[in-house]
């Protein structure tokens, strides 16, 4: 676990995590604004939860993974690490979720975050954060690394952004976000609501199988020789032709109308 905060605990009574489901979208809300969303044991558990029941519900097709107060993610709650045996083992898990999940996942920060909070927002395929917002790799202060979240973030940070933020612990901007790799886009807070609604909107258009196997080529193509890779994509593009969703798409196309798994109101 990543930490960066010592946050006050929260209400045993209170959910940390919400989660709602409206016209294919999954909201699932961290909701623990007291101690800066950290991630306690508790938390974990119920994001854990929550993460995989939006993958198993047919009738979500996107998660939007957003929290509340003004700060998305603050790292994981040292009260909890003070003991001989840290709260680490669930951690790893919900990332896999995330970077594994066949549904597209879009980070919606609702303001800074820290730390392992950075590894939710890498594993996402999407992040979209305010201007405002602030990040940073605070661990080496604190005498501990990013080890953990260093799994999902060095796939998506420029190696020398990495390297710097890693080693010196410094604050940066989420337009340096943005810039390194970190975020897919920062904007002005009015806007953040409407952006995050655009992309959610772009891809429930996409058809289901052919958006869970895209997210595999965008990770697994680059690292793929060159020779196999074209041998291995030309026999996926053939069977993605003649599949029932690539025949349905086609026959879309051709009619002018939107394709069966496209939600009402959509063109």
């Amino acid at each position: 676990m990543e930490p960066v905060t010592d946050p006050v605990s929260e209400p045993a009574t209170e959910p940390l995590v919400r989660r709602e489901e409206a016209g294919g979208v999954a909201t699932i809300t961290l909701d623990s604004p007291r101690n800066r969303n950290a991630l306690s044991s508790r938390l974990l558990q119920e994001l854990d939860d929550a993460l995989t029941w939006a993958i198993a519900d047919p009738d979500v097709r996107v998660t939007v993974l957003t929290g509340a107060g003004p700060v998305f993610c603050s790292g994981a709650d040292l009260k909890e690490q003070r003991g001989a045996a840290p709260v680490t083992t669930s951690f790893p898990e919900i990332m896999s979720l995330i970077w594994e999940s066949p549904k597209p996942v879009v980070c919606r920060l609702n303001g800074t975050a820290r730390a392992g909070g950075l590894g939710l927002v890498a594993a996402c395929d999407f992040a979209i954060a305010p201007d405002t917002a602030s990040f940073a790799f605070s661990e080496v202060r604190l005498g501990v690394v990013p080890a953990m979240i260093s799994v999902t973030t060095l796939r998506r940070l420029d190696p020398r952004a990495a390297a710097e933020y890693f080693l010196t612990g410094e604050v940066f901007t989420a337009a340096r976000a943005a810039e390194i790799g970190l975020l897919t886009r920062a904007v002005p807070e009015e806007d953040l609501d409407a952006t995050v609604a655009h992309y959610a909107d772009m891809l429930l258009r996409g058809a289901p199988e052919a958006l869970a196997i895209t997210k595999r080529l965008v990770r697994e193509v680059p690292g793929m020789p060159v020779d196999e890779g074209f041998r291995r994509m030309a026999e996926l593009s053939a069977r993605r032709f003649t599949s029932e969703e690539g025949q349905e798409g086609i026959r879309a196309f051709m009619e002018k109308r939107p394709a069966s798994w496209v939600p009402d109101g959509r063109g």
